[in-house]
């Protein structure tokens, strides 16, 4: 398909970001999926029980392609934790570590010393240029890294997320092995933003996955779907004037 063939010429990562199982499971088998994240809201929404075997059946599907598993405490001892088990499960993965906690106090402690210890870290739910530039400063340059800017939620406040992305990435040129990640998508045009910006990588739900087969498409032929689509519906509710 002209979809596929467009996502795999991009210059970008696209991951892959649920906990449903079975559809981690279809989208390890397509080829423009490059990766996985996950975070406890998406895994409470797919009904998972038991963290520590979800994580483990995922990466027997997956492979050895990168994954991010996230903490769950707000307790920086507990975070600290459970982030060495995780990092444990396999060389492919990123601990997810929020850059705040609930009380807002940035966890550039916790970062600082699972980076020192050799953890790759994917720091989330990022939003300002302030939390990069402190979480830089506690990253261990020699260690792989994600930072997790959350263009969705941004962009839901009527902010353009392209332009801390864009300063995100001049400011992170020296890091060479952190990947700055555009995630929160809402939309199949965020792949192509980011791509244009050259951020690193994009998460996309399987909402945005379904909508592929819509990219390229012909807009008045997508007009004339629409109005059929209108049609349809007036007819099948048996609406009269």
């Amino acid at each position: 398909m002209i979809s596929k063939t467009i996502l795999q010429d991009l210059n970008l990562k696209i991951f892959a970001d649920g906990a449903d199982i079975n559809q981690i499971r279809a989208l390890n088998e397509t080829t423009f999926i490059k990766g996985f994240t996950t975070n406890p809201t998406l895994m409470k929404k797919a009904g998972v029980g038991d963290y520590r075997s979800f994580a483990k059946d995922t990466l027997n599907i997956i492979g050895g392609k990168p994954i991010s598993f996230e903490v769950f405490s707000d307790d920086i001892f507990e975070m600290r934790r459970q982030a060495l088990e995780i990092s444990s499960w396999g060389e492919n993965v990123y601990v997810k570590i929020p850059v705040c906690n609930s009380k807002g106090e940035l966890n550039l402690v916790v970062i600082k010393e699972l980076t020192e210890l050799g953890v790759k870290v994917n720091i989330t739910a990022v939003m300002t240029m302030r939390q990069i530039e402190s979480c830089m400063e506690a990253l261990d340059p020699s260690i792989p890294s994600y930072i997790s800017v959350f263009a969705g939620r941004i962009a839901d406040t009527g902010r353009n997320p392209a332009v801390i992305i864009k300063e995100a990435l001049q400011l992170l040129s020296s890091f060479s092995l952190c990947e700055l990640i555009w995630a929160s998508t809402r939309e199949v045009l965020n792949i192509f933003q980011a791509a244009e910006l050259q951020c690193h990588i994009i998460t996309i739900t399987s909402d945005i996955v379904a909508k592929f087969e819509l990219i390229g498409l012909d807009l008045h032929e997508f007009s004339v779907q629409t109005v059929k689509m209108f049609n349809q519906d007036a007819a099948l509710s048996g609406y009269s004037l």
